[in-house]
């Protein structure tokens, strides 16, 4: 998909309040920009790093700028945790994650379990719903092993639980995990900073559910989803 354009580069000065990064530009203006990320952004915050922001017009919103990529390990790391529901559902209208390609129907954002919405429900008159759940994975502390939560994600916990009961059920479930990041070849859940989500993801997989792990071509123009990397489980 392509990204917001124009896009500016300069270096983050600082992140506070989760959702702000002040930052100046190669051009020397100073920027408050909005960050559309409310993890913990291991090593994607630090004040120096170079970083990407888009530019709208838009004269409703009370910031003008927003942050999408930041330059570390060599490479692009996209940090909006809004674009990979975007990039999934391109992905699935051009069947190009083959694990999930071929259903007549896509609807996203789909009321299930007590109190989820999953992220989208795949059908098709000759299989089994699919229930799909979607995760941004931007934390990679040593390269080329790629990261997910970077902070306690209870919420990403309960989807699991969730997406077990629907396999249980007779229905298929998968999380869709998407590496905003070239660097990357293998993934695994991050135990030392949530271990109920790293346990929670080995029952869920025991469970049925399925876990894909699709890394990004990242470019200041365009991010799309492009490869399958090795899910390494930590409970074998």
């Amino acid at each position: 998909m392509l990204l917001p354009q124009p896009m500016a580069r300069g270096v983050i000065v600082q992140r506070y309040k989760r959702f702000f990064v002040d930052m100046v530009l190669d051009d020397g203006r100073a920027i408050t920009a909005h960050c559309p990320n409310p993890g913990a952004m291991l090593g994607l915050k630090d004040p120096g790093l170079a970083a990407w922001v888009s530019w709208s017009g838009d004269p409703k919103r009370k910031l003008a700028w927003t942050l999408q990529l930041v330059e570390a390990d060599g490479g692009l790391v996209g940090v909006n945790t809004m674009l990979p529901n975007k990039l999934v559902a391109e992905a699935l209208a051009a069947d190009a994650i083959p694990e999930l390609a071929g259903y007549a129907t896509v609807r996203p954002e789909v009321k299930y379990a007590e109190a989820s919405r999953v992220d989208f429900l795949l059908a098709h008159p000759d299989r089994p719903p699919c229930w799909l759940e979607v995760k941004n994975c931007h934390l990679s502390r040593t390269p080329p092993l790629a990261e997910f939560p970077d902070c306690v994600a209870a919420r990403s916990t309960r989807h699991l639980g969730d997406l077990a009961a629907m396999v249980a059920q007779g229905d298929r479930a998968v999380a869709l995990f998407v590496v905003q990041r070239t660097d990357c070849e293998v993934f695994t859940a991050c135990a030392d900073l949530d271990p109920a989500f790293a346990q929670g993801l080995d029952v869920a997989a025991k469970a049925g559910v399925e876990v894909l792990v699709y890394a990004c071509d990242l470019t200041t123009q365009r991010v799309t989803i492009r490869r399958r990397i090795q899910w390494c489980r930590i409970g074998r």
